[in-house]
């Protein structure tokens, strides 16, 4: 870990917001885990099925290297970041985060078409609504975790759920159900 990531025993968040001016959802996320501030992007972990829901969310692949996954972001007009700027915590095991300092979400939400607020996860909905909301004054929508460790949840199931974000990316290149079922995928 090198000494700009690690303070005083804190972790500081290595990776940066993924947004423009264009886009019309945040989807934030807790901190990232061990594996993805190894990649230096977020959701690196391959059993982490945050790409896998999007891709079926959004009716198309998702690029294997970082620049396309920005790209296709932007292109969704979806901004990424994550809630906590800074913190303790054992390896990618939210439970033991401790010590919390919060991003500042004022940059994006004042220069982005922020029109809703998503966190992945009970772990993202706790620090926002302790610390982020009654700053920014935007409620957020919880949707379901896509980490490995909501095995409750399947891949498919996950997808439904999260295709609450549709409706705030009106006029993005975004494929519908019914579109996707015309290009003969499930």
């Amino acid at each position: 870990m090198s000494a700009e990531q690690e303070r005083n025993g804190r972790i500081v968040h290595p990776i940066p917001p993924v947004y423009d001016p264009r886009a019309r959802i945040l989807i934030l996320g807790s901190f990232p885990s061990v594996r993805s501030r190894e990649a230096g992007f977020y959701y690196g972990h391959p059993q982490n099925r945050f790409w896998k829901v999007l891709a079926s969310v959004l009716g198309e692949e998702i690029p294997e290297d970082i620049e396309g996954k920005k790209k296709y972001l932007l292109r969704h007009r979806i901004a990424l970041w994550d809630v906590i700027g800074s913190c303790e915590i054992a390896g990618s095991a939210d439970a033991t985060i401790r010590n919390v300092a919060v991003n500042d979400l004022t940059p994006i939400l004042e220069q982005a078409d922020i029109r809703a607020v998503f966190v992945n996860g009970k772990t993202a909905e706790k620090y926002y609504r302790k610390y982020t909301e009654p700053r920014t004054g935007r409620p957020a929508s919880v949707l379901p975790s896509t980490s490995p460790a909501n095995a409750a949840w399947t891949t498919e199931r996950l997808a439904e759920e999260w295709r609450r974000i549709l409706r705030y990316l009106d006029g993005a290149e975004t494929a519908r159900p019914a579109q996707l079922e015309s290009r003969g995928r499930k």
